[in-house]
């Protein structure tokens, strides 16, 4: 008899445990469009990347020092 791998015994024990769900599919369905919204629309819409226009480390660490001085002074 072939001794089984412990990762191939926890591989099988979540694919039992999901093909005997049934309210568990909708619910990670449900996760998984939320993160699809969350990451792939509006984090590019809320989350602007400023620093790209910066070619080197230094003039990043510039623009990020001097807004957090800017927003610390301006309340």
């Amino acid at each position: 008899m072939k001794r089984k791998s412990i990762l191939w015994k926890v591989f099988r024990f979540y694919v039992d445990g999901f093909r005997n769900m049934t309210v568990g599919k909708t619910l990670w369905c449900i996760i998984l469009i939320k993160l699809f919204i969350m990451f792939c629309l509006l984090k590019p819409v809320f989350f602007p990347r400023f620093l790209e226009r910066f070619d080197t480390r230094a003039g990043k660490a510039e623009y990020v020092s001097s807004e957090l001085i800017n927003r610390a002074i301006i309340p």
